[in-house]
C-alpha cells in the first residue's frame, strides 16, 4: 500500500510508466511476430521479450492477469494495482494501434482457437498457462535479478507454446 508521501515523491509513477512501457513493448513484439506465418514465433518472441523486460525494467507484471493475482493475494496494494492495470491496458491499446498501422493491410492479428479445439479447451489452457506464470512470479523474489528474467521469460514461452 502507498502512503501519501510516496504518491507525492513521483516514485510510484515510475512503476506505472514502466508497466505501460513494458506492456507496449511486449504486446507490440507478440503482435508483430503473430503476423508471420510461423506459429511458434509469437510464443518464443513473447518469452524472450518478457524475460528481457523483467531483467532490465524489473517489471514482473506487464500482464493484467498477473497483476490481478498479485492484488488478490495482497502482494500488491489496491491503488498501485489499479494504476498498473490501467497502465497495462493503455500500453496494450497503443501497441495494438501501432501494430495495425505498421503491418500490411492483409495481416491478421487475431488469435484463433485451433480447428481441432473448442473455446472451452482454449480457456482451460489459457488458465493453466496463467497459473504457471503466476506460480513462477510468486516464487521469484528479486525481479531485477537476471535469473528472474530467465524464469519469467521461460514461463511465458512455455505457457504460450503449451496453450
Amino acid at each position: 500500500p502507498l502512503c501519501p508521501q510516496e504518491l507525492q515523491s513521483g516514485c510510484p509513477w515510475q512503476g506505472v510508466l514502466a508497466e505501460a512501457l513494458a506492456t507496449l513493448i511486449f504486446v507490440g513484439v507478440v503482435l508483430g511476430t503473430s503476423a508471420a506465418p510461423e506459429p511458434l514465433a509469437p510464443a518464443l518472441a513473447g518469452g524472450l521479450v518478457a524475460g528481457a523486460l523483467a531483467a532490465t525494467l524489473g517489471v514482473p507484471q506487464a500482464n493484467p492477469a498477473l497483476t490481478l493475482a498479485l492484488l488478490c493475494t495482497r502482494k500488491l496494494g489496491t491503488l498501485p494495482g489499479a494504476t498498473r492495470l490501467l497502465a497495462q491496458c493503455a500500453g496494450a491499446v497503443l501497441a495494438s494501434a501501432a501494430a495495425r498501422m505498421a503491418l500490411p493491410d492483409g495481416a491478421s492479428l487475431l488469435t484463433r482457437v485451433s480447428a481441432t479445439g473448442t473455446a472451452g479447451q482454449a480457456l482451460v489452457w489459457e488458465t493453466f498457462a496463467t497459473f504457471q506464470l503466476a506460480l513462477v512470479a510468486f516464487a521469484t523474489r528479486d525481479w531485477s535479478n537476471a535469473q528472474a528474467g530467465l524464469a519469467l521469460g521461460s514461463a511465458v514461452a512455455a505457457g504460450a507454446l503449451t496453450a
